[in-house]
């Protein structure tokens, strides 16, 4: 009777990749029939010259990719596929991630398909602005502003209140 282990069986598994080989790597594995995450991110920058602030897109784990495969059968093919420089293993042996792992990821990817970082804000939240021209002044959100990394919200001042438009980076959620 042979025993069961987790390299006879398909399992989720972290893949080390050359750097900045990530697409690379992911389009070689898929070749082979191999399922791939690649979980990206928006990455905010600030144009030094102008200010303008543009959206990148990113990996949110620069330089390693998921991939669901049988480690007894495709272990050696990984290993020489390009763009894939090592699977994370422990002692020789390739460590699987959790599957929930990989879930909770999954459910953090939004419409645009990146994944969401940060908090959760529902309409009628609480907040305030972490920096900017509305440095610490107090609000209530209002929505996420479609195709793009922003929110508004009800800023409330002495005596006034305006809708304002600000990046999502900038409100945080008041306990």
């Amino acid at each position: 009777m042979r025993i069961k282990t987790t390299l006879d069986m398909s399992c989720w598994y972290a893949i080390h990749t050359h750097p900045r080989q990530e697409t690379r790597a992911a389009e070689n594995l898929s070749a082979w029939g191999v399922l791939i995450f690649t979980p990206k991110i928006q990455v905010r920058r600030t144009n030094p010259y102008s200010g303008a602030i543009t959206y990148i897109p990113n990996h949110l784990y620069p330089g390693y990719i998921f991939a669901y495969f049988n480690a007894d059968s495709f272990l050696y093919k990984i290993h020489f596929t390009r763009g894939v420089h090592s699977v994370v293993s422990f002692g020789g042996v390739p460590i699987p991630v959790d599957g929930e792992i990989i879930d909770i990821i999954q459910a953090r990817i939004g419409e645009d398909g990146f994944v969401q970082i940060g908090e959760r804000l529902e309409y009628g939240d609480q907040v305030t602005v972490k920096d900017g021209h509305f440095k610490d002044l107090a609000g209530m959100f209002e929505t996420e502003l479609e195709g793009s990394n922003r929110v508004q919200i009800l800023l409330t001042t002495i005596g006034y209140q305006a809708h304002v438009q600000l990046d999502k980076e900038l409100v945080k959620r008041v306990s």
